[in-house]
């Protein structure tokens, strides 16, 4: 009994926790308030989100040197840039552009399973501009945002908004997205910011 009310008041604890700061927190990483008011393409998909989430960085390069990184984005194709043995059957995501997945079009799969078969799909974009990616049940969308600073500079920001079903084995998906996105993305981001920067600085 007295290990039971240990557990219970450590779940207690820890949603307390999440959901009085760290939820928040993870919610709008690095985005500013204009960021996360700001409309993006396919806000309109999931209608009241359970998971809306914006997260923001600032990256030394332009648009042109961001958006290769994100169309060649997937499992069996150049990763995420984020922790391999997790998210990309420990594979080492790509550290050069792939002329093969450079290619896009609307309903393109962004492959997210171990064969390469299950994801997101392309919705819509405009080069340079954003990419959009849902799951064509309007439940799910994802979009990435390139916002100019500088000549030299770009806000690259990104938006996923889920709706959830307790009733559909996607929720399983969904809670690890809530409690564990953060980690995954950021480091995402950072690759993304890394790449795009290295990218930049060869062509000068």
């Amino acid at each position: 009994m007295t290990i039971l009310l240990f557990f219970i008041l450590l779940i207690a604890v820890f949603f307390i926790i999440y959901f009085g700061w760290l939820r928040r927190w993870q919610l709008r990483w690095g985005a500013t308030d204009e960021e996360i008011s700001r409309p993006m393409p396919g806000d309109d998909i999931v209608a009241a989100p359970t998971f809306n989430a914006t997260r923001a960085v600032t990256v030394n390069a332009p648009p042109r040197d961001i958006f290769p990184w994100i169309v060649q984005m997937g499992v069996t194709r150049a990763g995420w840039y984020s922790y391999d043995l997790l998210d990309n059957l420990g594979r080492p995501s790509a550290r050069t552009i792939l002329p093969e997945c450079q290619p896009i079009k609307i309903g393109d799969l962004i492959p997210m399973s171990p064969d390469g078969k299950h994801g997101v799909h392309v919705k819509d974009f405009k080069p340079d501009e954003w990419i959009l990616w849902w799951n064509k049940n309007r439940k799910t969308s994802w979009v990435w945002g390139f916002y100019p600073v500088t000549e030299t500079q770009t806000r690259l920001v990104t938006r996923v908004r889920v709706k959830y079903n307790p009733l559909s084995l996607d929720f399983i998906f969904d809670l690890l997205i809530e409690f564990c996105d953060i980690i995954m993305m950021r480091k995402c981001m950072l690759g993304i910011k890394e790449r795009a920067e290295m990218l930049a600085f060869a062509r000068k």
